[in-house]
């Protein structure tokens, strides 16, 4: 007797089979991610939590279900009530389940690599990269890591297919009504709340599930781990379209502009710059040198010897730290290129997912070119790659930068992934452009952004790296391509009078101690020339990307006008220092790392000692201090760029 569906409680046996079906899929692609983080599982982690991640797996597993298998219940329960039980039905409800589940899972699949370059499940962040979209899937079809997802992807879409056709053929042979048609109903009606239940994620609270009911123990990956990429896209999404996500409103701007005042020590505003003050050099005393700024891939400070990374990746930059000026706790103002290009360029905050440089309207700030370009410099930009990616390009031009070098100048020889030259061949070819800005007779400003510490990698054959995984060989030749830069320029007549600086863009989750990864924002900042700066100094106290330009100006005894809200950390010290990840800042001084995130959950951790206690309801003038510092700031900055003054 072949198998069928009996009028009995059809809808409600195929749906809760369906439902066994996804959720064991998810799972997979759960422990799929799992095992690519291993090694964040430390010994001190309890096997408990590892289950508890995946218990708060299925929560959300049957949160995303219950949306996708809403309809499809539905429908199944007018069939279950009707004679009308023709094929076409049954065809369309499996390809709506087959492609709806299918899209769900792809996400899945795209949400690991992702989080392995993020340390943060998939979200609306990702599409920001979609106003280019040939350049991303360029840069994804030539990353080996991306495509290595792609195989199990389709071997469980596969298995999925297969596994729903066998569920779904008896629907062709559904029996008549063999059972009462109420108590068919009812039983209806109660499977029906518990899907809305699922959905809701939880019984005994007011508010639904959140990405916050994740949060469980003190291991950031385990906290993560249980999230499902569906519901985090879905909710940073809805976020995204409400209007308080579109500018902050952290508190009262004219609040948070007169702390920032007070913090920056402006005693006599000016209406229109709110934030400039006039900084004064004696003539005599100011050093007209050339400015060389490298802003380095991925480069966080925990990929250095001398803050404990024993691969030695990065020999030059560890060398150079003990020669030059070193400023060891260096924060970026984001996670992402543009937070770094920005910030280091124009001395202001990130706005969690706010992208300066993609506004329609571009602004014009007065950043260190716009500055030294009033005072007689040069200035140029270079990029591996197309100069279009993130509207670098446009933006920068307005903020008088003179040229950008991107990948159409560049020999197509040279042209080696989607991310255009590699690091050691744009210090080459920068080389005689340099010369040629320094024979018109003034100094020139050049800022560099590299690109080889990011996917697709790619290591040049000529490079014989030491270690023999390709993250920590990709580091080494990064730090290679530095050195390199500095040995050619050492042979230029510019170079005695040369201030080189190395930042990174944005470090990298390397430590994941806590759910905002430190070395995500870590970064080395470097002052560096061997023949005027003979003498190691190295300075402590917390400061930012957003401190580089006037620090450069300090440097050199430069008078300008400093309207942004960066300091000179030569002279000035920050009580602490805040930073942006999309949905969280972090705020830290030299002891107290207080992450505040969306869903307004807050921490503070003693994070010298990579304690995870949350000491927030224990030290809460401490908390209040710190988050006024960072919420000040960040109103601040949304204030400046909407009323246009900055």
């Amino acid at each position: 007797m072949k198998k069928n569906y009996s009028g009995d409680f059809s809808n409600i046996k195929l749906t809760a089979k369906l439902y066994l079906l996804v959720l064991i899929l998810f799972t997979i692609f759960r422990l799929i991610l799992f095992f690519t983080q291993l090694g964040r599982i430390t010994a001190s982690v309890a096997t408990t939590d590892i289950f508890h991640a995946f218990f708060m797996g299925i929560r959300f597993d049957i949160v995303i279900s219950g949306y996708l298998l809403l309809l499809p219940y539905l429908l199944l329960t007018l069939l279950s009530f009707s004679r009308f039980h023709k094929p076409t039905w049954r065809k369309i409800l499996f390809w709506f389940v087959f492609a709806t589940f299918t899209l769900a899972f792809l996400v899945c699949a795209v949400d690991i690599p992702y989080f392995n370059q993020f340390f943060s499940r998939f979200s609306v962040t990702a599409f920001e990269w979609m106003d280019n979209p040939v350049f991303v899937f360029k840069m994804i079809a030539e990353e080996p890591r991306y495509w290595l997802i792609m195989l199990p992807f389709l071997l469980l879409i596969a298995f999925f297919f297969l596994a729903l056709k066998r569920l779904m053929a008896p629907l062709n042979r559904i029996d008549g009504n063999t059972f009462r048609w109420a108590v068919r109903f009812l039983a209806s009606l109660l499977f029906l709340g518990l899907i809305f239940l699922g959905i809701r994620g939880r019984i005994d609270e007011k508010s639904p599930i959140r990405v916050g009911t994740a949060y469980f123990c003190n291991n950031a990956f385990l906290n993560q781990l249980g999230l499902n990429p569906n519901f985090t896209l879905m909710r940073s999404f809805l976020d995204s379209r409400k209007d308080e996500n579109k500018s902050i409103h952290l508190m009262d701007d004219m609040l948070a502009l007169a702390n920032v005042q007070k913090y920056l020590g402006i005693t006599k505003p000016d209406d229109q710059f709110p934030l400039a003050r006039k900084i004064q050099f004696s003539p005599d005393s100011s050093l007209r040198y050339n400015v060389v700024m490298v802003i380095m891939e991925s480069m966080s400070a925990a990929k250095m010897s001398r803050h404990g990374n024993t691969k030695n990746l990065t020999p030059f930059l560890d060398r150079i730290s003990t020669e030059g000026i070193y400023f060891e706790n260096i924060y970026s103002a984001g996670i992402h290129t543009y937070n770094g290009i920005f910030s280091s360029l124009f001395s202001f905050p990130a706005l969690f997912r706010q992208h300066p440089m993609k506004k329609s309207a571009m602004l014009k700030y007065h950043g260190i070119a716009t500055t030294l370009k009033n005072i007689g410099y040069s200035t140029i930009y270079f990029t591996t790659h197309d100069g279009q990616f993130d509207n670098v390009e446009g933006f920068l031009k307005e903020n008088d930068f003179d040229r950008i070098v991107s990948k159409p100048d560049y020999p197509s020889d040279k042209v080696t992934t989607t991310l255009g030259v590699p690091d050691d061949y744009l210090f080459e070819f920068a080389m005689p452009v340099l010369s040629g800005l320094s024979k018109k007779n003034k100094p020139f400003f050049a800022a560099f952004m590299t690109a080889s510490d990011h996917g697709p990698y790619y290591i040049p054959d000529y490079f014989k790296p030491r270690n023999k995984e390709l993250r920590d060989q990709i580091v080494e030749y990064a730090d290679y391509s530095l050195e390199k830069l500095i040995k050619l320029a050492s042979k230029q007549a510019w170079f005695k009078n040369t201030l080189f600086v190395f930042v990174a863009d944005h470090g990298a989750p390397i430590d994941a101690t806590y759910d905002m990864s430190l070395d995500y924002n870590h970064t080395p900042l470097i002052f560096y020339n061997p023949w005027f700066i003979r003498e190691n100094k190295v300075f402590s106290n917390p400061g930012g990307q957003i401190d580089i330009f006037p620090s450069i100006m300090g440097f050199l005894n430069l008078s300008y006008t400093n309207n942004t809200m960066g300091t000179d950390l030569f002279r000035q010290k920050r009580p602490c220092i805040f930073f942006n990840g999309d949905d969280k800042y972090g705020v830290l001084d030299n002891d107290w790392f207080l992450v505040v995130r969306t869903d307004h959950s807050i921490s503070l951790y003693r994070y010298r000692q990579k304690d995870t206690h949350n000491y927030a309801d224990e030290k809460p003038d401490i908390v209040r201090k710190m988050r006024e510092y960072a919420e000040s700031n960040l109103q601040t900055f949304q204030y400046i760029v909407t009323a246009q003054k900055q």
